[in-house]
């Protein structure tokens, strides 16, 4: 696959990054451009120039794992950066299984066993999403969670498009920017892992071309993990909730992964939650398995 762009910009934000105080080096001076040269690059990894020059135009076919390794030493790359790396150069070679094309599914669907399991999870909103950020499969209190998102048509039921193009979300958010550079990391780090997705670039298509705050994201190529931490939340019904989230790879479902929303006990937030499962316990009265469609 030629990914030569994406590996060139990438590699060249990550340089761009990096003080040369920060990689040991001295500052100097007359400096035109951020960052480390590529000359302090190539020596910091031990290659020539030329050969780094070679990976920054984006030619990482048939390049060493331990080269890869050199340089996002180097380039001080974290976990989600590294895998990044890899991923690209595994689509340059066409050595991951990810990269192969694939069929579109017929839609949203998860295994039946799995809706029971986000239907049994009642203390807190739990989704299950695909790396292009569709919902897939929600929970009751998820379903009133995320009410704006569920009501607008615009959304498909998306994350990202709920960021960048529901009005909604700049009150839902509080940190509204914070959450937007999420959300394009881990379309960033999706793109990666599947080049091939064309749904996905339909979606990076559309949102750059219509929205600029997305468009200058996606030009950062940062990429990012979605794992555990803190968030802050103001909902409609609810008012203000700061909830702590952990989201799980699926195991049997490669691609897919469950994202739970839990609030400190004893706090105001966790009040919240309660309040919002009461009155979704009363508004929710269509069975989930009517709601979400599911396989055998």
């Amino acid at each position: 696959m030629d990914n030569r762009e994406e590996v060139r910009e990438f590699l060249t934000s990550r340089r761009a990054k990096i003080t040369p105080e920060q990689a040991g080096l001295p500052a100097g001076s007359r400096r035109r451009v951020p960052g480390l040269r590529r000359s302090e690059v190539a020596a910091l990894a031990d290659m020539s120039v030329e050969y780094y020059a070679k990976l920054e135009r984006g030619n990482l076919a048939g390049v060493s794992p331990a080269v890869l390794e050199a340089v996002a030493r180097v380039l001080q790359l974290d976990d989600a950066e590294r895998a990044h790396l890899l991923n690209l150069a595994h689509a340059a070679d066409g050595t991951d299984i990810l990269t192969r094309p694939r069929r579109r599914a017929p839609g949203p669907q998860v295994h039946r066993s799995l809706q029971w399991t986000l239907d049994a999870i009642t203390a807190g909103p739990a989704v299950v999403c695909n790396g292009r950020l569709d919902i897939l499969a929600s929970n009751a209190l998820a379903r009133a969670f995320y009410t704006d998102l569920f009501a607008n048509p615009v959304n498909q039921r998306n994350l990202a498009r709920f960021q960048f193009l529901d009005p909604a979300s700049r009150g839902f958010y509080p940190d509204w920017d914070l959450f937007a550079d999420m959300a394009v990391a881990l379309l960033h780090a999706q793109a990666g892992r599947n080049p091939y997705d064309k749904d996905l670039h339909d979606l990076v298509g559309e949102l750059s071309t219509r929205v600029e705050e997305f468009r200058t994201r996606w030009g950062a190529h940062n990429v990012r993990r979605h794992g555990t931490g803190t968030k802050r939340f103001h909902h409609p019904a609810v008012g203000a909730l700061t909830l702590a989230y952990e989201s799980l790879d699926l195991t049997v479902e490669p691609g897919l992964s469950m994202t739970i929303y839990t609030a400190e006990p004893g706090t105001p937030s966790e009040e919240g939650l309660r309040l919002l499962a009461s009155l979704a316990a009363t508004e929710d009265s269509t069975p989930a398995a009517q709601q979400h469609p599911t396989t055998g």
